[in-house]
């Protein structure tokens, strides 16, 4: 390059091909040209009539869904800024489990309306003030629109639990939440502890089996396993249960030892003492009252033929999850090695069997009477992605049963929420001095995106749809939503569609917060990237030893 300039300012300070954007047109309008990117992505597939996306993840695996979470998630965000956004929608996912596309349109919209303000040459610092008396006086209203009488609910009554479950399950599969609802509800009910507040997610499962469709679908009280028994015995009733997490075999001695063996005899003798040993410990297992072995590892040939002549059952699980599941499901101690169990060690199930449903062979392990400690989804569908899709619903439902155990207090759904909060922060704006006021008023502007959205993604006129609601609300009628079905606006009530408080409450707060945080930033420092390839770049084929 022969003569180089000697570097000055910033250049100066931090060594050579770092990047640095400072200023409000690089820095932050850049910041929140990434988040508006992201939420585009994420807006269409908001709501019911949401359209799906088909993202292919590093390891070519195929997901076809209209999840935020999930496609967030599998779309590997790389900028920092709307990295920020996708850790509010996780949290979301995690707290919720509903509501994270809302989480991320609503903050790339709040950002957009941000942009406008910086235009217009408002200081970042006085939108955020703005924003956050808006997010604190939204949450105020919030408070307001709560349906009276709904924060107390019977977590076991099943059209309570399905009334507040409809809208998070008809957001992911459209049309078919009439079905899947009981579904999950029954699920969930069967296993909700006595003190509802302790309900653990983990307790209901879901088992996908392909074939048939949406309607074949089953919910089981205990487990499905997705494999076959291994003996020739498929039954059993009222049983008592062993689980053996070393596996069923010939154990071979701790100590090596070398054995001389001089005449047949001997070799015969040495082989029958193996055979017996391994029979004596069967024969205690029987002895012990179980019908059903339970084996976490391999299940020796030699093994298997007296548990057949006992007629001992042997189901084999290899996941060492679903080994702790089924203990959870029958009661059951797992046991290290074989050998005879005490009779406190047995699990009890009520039955164990094998059945055939749609061409696969899987082991249905049903408990009815004692702590119904596990619930298991059947899905049946015709494809993984759509079963996929399903277990996604059923999540989302099953999480939202956990809301609604810990808050159940529920707002009209349908928009009708976003349009009232709409309506009384211009309100709110316009008693404000200074200059909040723009930053409110854009706030509530913010909220008309998820109507608009909802219509968009339906097919209907958004303009036409949204300046109804607003008459609507201005008339007092604060439970007015849009009826998607009939591209009419309808009250939320006779629709039937009601979001949980907690779920607007959170995606609200999370948005906001992500929103400031992105504004607050005015300066990206980018030090070069360090020698050979960075991750992300890595070359086709590499290992991946990463995550």
């Amino acid at each position: 390059m022969g003569f180089q300039m000697q570097p000055y300012g910033i250049q100066s300070m931090l060594k050579e091909g770092h990047k640095h954007l400072s200023g409000l047109d690089e820095a932050v309008v850049k910041n929140i040209d990434a988040c508006k990117e992201l939420s585009a992505i994420t807006r269409t597939s908001l709501g019911p009539n949401g359209m799906n996306k088909m993202v292919i993840n590093h390891l070519d695996k195929l997901f076809v869904t209209n999840d935020a979470a999930t496609i967030v998630n599998e779309l590997e965000v790389q900028h920092p800024a709307a990295k920020i956004l996708v850790l509010a929608s996780k949290a979301q996912q995690e707290e919720i489990g509903d509501g994270a596309n809302l989480t991320i349109s609503f903050a790339g919209e709040l950002l957009e309306k941000a942009e406008e303000l910086i235009r217009m040459g408002l200081h970042p610092s006085e939108i955020i003030s703005g924003y956050n008396k808006s997010i604190n006086k939204a949450i105020e209203v919030l408070d307001e629109l709560v349906e009276k009488g709904s924060e107390s609910m019977d977590v076991k009554n099943k059209d309570e639990v399905v009334l507040r479950m409809r809208a998070a399950v008809a957001s992911k599969q459209f049309g078919q939440e009439d079905l899947l609802c009981p579904l999950i509800a029954d699920a969930c009910i069967q296993v909700c502890p006595k003190n509802p507040a302790n309900f653990n997610v983990d307790n209901v499962r879901v088992a996908k089996l392909l074939g048939g469709g949406l309607h074949n679908s089953t919910v089981v009280r205990g487990m499905v396993l997705k494999n076959d028994a291994v003996g020739s015995i498929k039954r059993a009733e009222k049983t008592k249960v062993a689980v053996f997490v070393g596996g069923v075999d010939t154990s071979a001695t701790e100590t090596k030892g070398t054995v001389l063996i001089h005449s047949a005899e001997q070799l015969e003798n040495y082989a029958k003492t193996e055979e017996a040993k391994v029979e004596e410990l069967i024969k205690a297992v029987a002895d012990s009252g179980a019908k059903v072995i339970v084996s976490g590892a391999a299940v020796g040939d030699m093994a298997l033929h007296f548990c057949e002549r006992y007629k001992l059952m042997v189901l084999k699980i290899s996941s060492k999850f679903e080994l702790r599941r089924f203990c959870r499901t029958t009661g059951a101690v797992a046991l290290l090695k074989l050998s005879q169990p005490n009779p406190d060690e047995l699990g009890y199930a009520d039955s164990v069997s094998v059945e055939e449903i749609g061409g696969a062979r899987v082991t249905v392990v049903k408990n009815e009477e004692g702590g119904n400690s596990v619930a298991t989804v059947v899905l049946r569908g015709s494809t993984d992605s759509i079963l996929d899709d399903l277990e996604r619903a059923v999540d989302d439902g099953v999480n939202t049963y956990k809301a609604m155990c810990r808050d159940s207090r529920i707002v009209p759904g349908a928009a009708a929420t976003e349009i009232e909060l709409a309506k009384r922060l211009k309100e709110f704006s316009l008693k404000e001095t200074g200059l909040d006021q723009y930053a409110i008023a854009k706030f509530s502007e913010s909220f008309e995106m998820i109507p608009r959205t909802l219509a968009e993604n339906a097919g209907l006129n958004a303009m036409e749809i949204i300046s109804s609601l607003y008459a609507e609300h201005a008339a007092d009628r604060a439970k007015v939503g849009i009826d998607l079905e009939n591209g009419v606006c309808n009250d939320v009530a006779e629709l039937k569609i009601w979001d949980l408080y907690v779920t607007k409450y959170f995606a609200l707060k999370y948005a906001a917060d992500a929103a400031c945080t992105v504004l607050r930033v005015d300066q990206i420092i980018m030090a070069k990237p360090a020698g050979g390839p960075r991750r992300g770049d890595r070359p086709a084929g590499a290992g991946m030893d990463e995550d």
